[in-house]
């Protein structure tokens, strides 16, 4: 090890802001860092130009993410008090699957003036539902040709990812398709930015990009889709692939001046929040399972075989570490339900004083149970077009029922995702949960009982940050591979967590009845919840 000290910076985007965190090379210990709020947030109802949008859309301006670099970047390294010139190396992370539509050089088509008003310009949140026709016609297809990638998809691929996005950019604005010469994840994207040069990570590419055993869907199953859908693969998405942890390139002179780093320092390959959140808890060994518990939770894990896991979102061959097969699973609402609940409630109702009184319950105390798919199903169901329910409500019903209703339901999801997981063959030995709801205890003891099994903490705040200044320091060289770098700068906290006998007992019976309506409202006994978006679509289509 050379005498002068060396540091790398780790940059989350997450899905409101971006969080710099500068770490310090070998042992991991977080020294500054800083957030900047995304100066649009997520466009739900209207374009910044005032341009209306439809159900389920969310969009974001990439502009947004550059300015991270240029704000959080320096002042995660001014609030370490560290020399920029002893920074090695810089690795970022993204939501994904956000997707970004540009020109051949990396510009966005939302940054050419006659593109402002079009909404099929702008960058594609994680959650952005609107492809759920798309997504539901190339579930269907593929079923039908019995094409060999969806059972590496759990049976379904989801209306957030690449190519239900894209196709309904074709479909509904093929003049913007058109105008797209390159369809980019954020996380590439990115990393473009910060080098000059586009290289594609293996981890969106496998997961959301549909890509298995080094090819993607073929131009005949597209065509089938839509003829004009024919040359997405090669005219739109396939890119050389960059495996996670590797260099993508060096930091350039425009970014050096963003970010105050040093030019010519080495770049990591792009990455997923939740996936590069793995190595920061020292979770790379199979059977470990990472939930990554923020607005959404994302569920991951390593293994040494490939399986077929019913309604997972993917399993990618180096898809986390190389070398292993990486599963993904989610909950497309966690969160963002607990927020959307409390904003409606008024401002004298805080998460902290509906968890204080939520806390001084009994299991089931409340009467109440209730499905979680207020942001739709990603696993196991993989439909966006479910919706949330509440059952058991009364008059004598309070709000912090309601809101420990809601953090029960958020834990049903998790244990529907563990057992199915198990049922497959691919056991979860071990639950760490990671993000900022961690700092809810009652959450997480609500979720050591609901899955009656002892829960560790990752040791970070700033998970995702971390993961990615980890990817960075094997990127600079620092260490020979990510599982080696993730030893000596992740950590972890065993078993912080465990099960309580007597609640657990009682979640069993709450589950049972969570379990039935998930089958009833999931699975076909009722499509209610698709007809009601049906109406709704057709309203605003009618307004």
């Amino acid at each position: 090890m050379p005498d002068h000290p060396r540091y790398t910076v780790g940059v989350d985007f997450g899905t409101l802001s971006g969080r710099a965190v500068v770490v310090r090379v070998p042992d991991g210990a977080e020294l500054g860092s800083a957030v900047h709020d995304y100066k649009h947030a997520v466009l739900t109802e209207a374009l910044p130009d005032g341009t209306p949008l439809g159900p389920d859309w969310a969009l974001q301006v990439p502009s947004d993410y550059v300015d991270v670099l240029k704000h959080a970047v320096p002042a995660a390294v001014e609030a370490a008090g560290i020399d920029p010139a002893d920074v090695v190396g810089i690795g970022t992370d993204f939501t994904a699957c956000t997707m970004v539509p540009t020109l051949d050089d990396g510009t966005p088509l939302n940054e050419l003036p006659e593109w402002v008003s079009r909404p099929h310009a702008y960058v594609k949140l994680w959650k952005h539902h609107a492809a759920q026709p798309q997504a539901d016609r190339i579930n269907a297809l593929a079923a039908e040709r019995g094409e060999a990638w969806l059972p590496r998809y759990g049976g379904l691929i989801s209306s957030e990812w690449e190519f239900a996005k894209a196709l309904q950019i074709l479909e509904e604005d093929p003049e913007a398709y058109a105008a797209m010469t390159r369809w980019v994840e954020a996380a590439d994207w990115i990393v473009w930015q910060l080098t000059g040069s586009y290289v594609r990570n293996a981890c969106t590419a496998g997961y959301k990009g549909i890509r298995q055993d080094g090819a993607y869907p073929s131009a005949d199953f597209l065509a089938a889709l839509n003829p004009g859908f024919a040359d997405f693969v090669a005219g739109k998405l396939d890119q050389p692939i960059g495996e996670l942890g590797r260099k993508a390139g060096a930091l350039s002179a425009e970014a050096a001046a963003w970010t105050g780093l040093p030019a010519g320092i080495a770049v990591a390959v792009g990455n997923v929040d939740a996936h590069v959140t793995s190595a920061a808890a020292r979770a790379l060994d199979p059977g470990r399972m990472v939930a990554i518990m923020g607005t959404s939770t994302c569920h991951v894990m390593n293994g040494d075989e490939i399986r077929e896991v019913p309604g997972m979102c993917g399993v990618v061959d180096g898809g986390i570490v190389a070398g292993l097969w990486g599963y993904e699973a989610g909950q497309s609402g966690v969160g963002d339900i607990f927020g959307h609940y409390v904003d409606r409630l008024g401002d004298e109702w805080t998460h902290a004083l509906l968890t204080e009184r939520a806390a001084a319950q009994r299991p089931g105390q409340h009467g109440l149970i209730a499905l979680d798919w207020h942001n739709g199903n990603r696993s196991v169901l993989v439909d966006h077009e479910l919706s949330g329910l509440l059952i058991g409500e009364t008059l004598a019903t309070r709000p912090e029922d309601v809101y420990r209703a809601l953090i029960e339901a958020t834990a049903f999801g998790t244990r529907k995702i563990v057992e199915t997981f198990n049922d497959a063959g691919v056991p979860v030995r071990e639950f760490i949960a990671a993000g900022g709801l961690i700092k809810n205890r009652l959450l997480m003891q609500i979720y050591a009982d609901v899955l009656n099994m002892p829960l560790s903490v990752i040791g970070s705040d700033q998970g995702p940050a971390l993961g990615s200044a980890i990817h960075a320091a094997t990127a600079a060289g620092c260490f020979p591979d990510v599982r080696t770098a993730a030893e000596s700068m992740g950590r972890v906290e065993s078993a912080v967590y465990q099960p309580d006998p007597a609640a657990a007992a009682v979640y069993d019976e709450l589950y049972a009845e969570y379990s039935a309506l998930h089958d009833y409202f999931g699975r076909g006994g009722s499509k209610v919840m698709r007809r009601l978006r049906a109406i709704q679509r057709k309203a605003w289509d009618n307004r």
